[in-house]
Parts: C-alpha cells; structure tokens; sequence
C-alpha cells in the first residue's frame, strides 16, 4: 500500500472519536496534514475533519506533540475491581405471579363481570 493510502494512526478506520482526539496529539504537522488527506479521501466525516483541523491549528500556532499513551481508550470501560457481592444470601425474595395471571393459571373476571360480555 503506498503511503497516501495507509493512515499514520494503527486502526484508524474504527476509532471513536473521543479516542481519536487523544491519539492525534502525539502527531506532528505534516502527519495530521496527511491524515486530512487520508479523511478527505476515505471517510470525509465532518466530526473527524473537526477534530484534526483544530488539532493542525493548534500545531501551527506553537503547540508541540504529546507522547500520549497510544493504547489509551476513553470509551470503554476500566475492568472490574472484584468478585461480584451477588449470592444465595442478597438474592431477591420469591414472589407471587402477576395478578393478571400467568400461562398455566389464567386471571379471574373482577366483579359481576362477565367475560367477553360487557358486565351490565
């Protein structure tokens, strides 16, 4: 694959862009210009094009790169601290079926109405 076609960001194609956002500060100018290139000619999202326009801006007016953690992923989740607290004794208390019945014990007409009749 020849440059133009390859993104400088591993798995570019499905990153959030709260991730993106992170990732693209460790970019230098000319590597977030091609990216540009590389969004304008694949994707061309305008939420992406947002996020390394203002980046690229913000190079230009004298910030530098970040090393930034690369495996860094805001939109997921931090892996459990421990075992769950659920067991036989926080289990919810059995209960009765609805009172409109369940499948192999059909509910009761209420009152002096009849069913299928109109109860006058």
């Amino acid at each position: 694959m020849s440059e133009q076609n390859t993104p400088p960001l591993p798995g570019y194609e499905g990153m959030p862009i709260a991730t993106l956002r992170h990732r693209v500060r460790s970019l230098g100018e000319e590597e977030l210009r091609r990216l540009i290139a590389y969004e304008k000619a694949h994707g061309d999202r305008t939420g992406v094009l947002e996020v390394l326009a203002n980046r690229l801006e913000a190079l230009e007016e004298g910030a530098e790169p970040s090393g930034g953690d690369q495996d860094f992923r805001p939109e997921a989740a931090p892996p459990p601290h421990g075992g769950s607290p659920v067991g036989e004794g926080s289990a919810a208390p059995t209960s009765n079926p609805p009172p409109h019945g369940v499948p192999v014990q059909p509910a009761r007409p209420k009152g002096d109405r009849q069913p299928g009749g109109g109860g006058r």
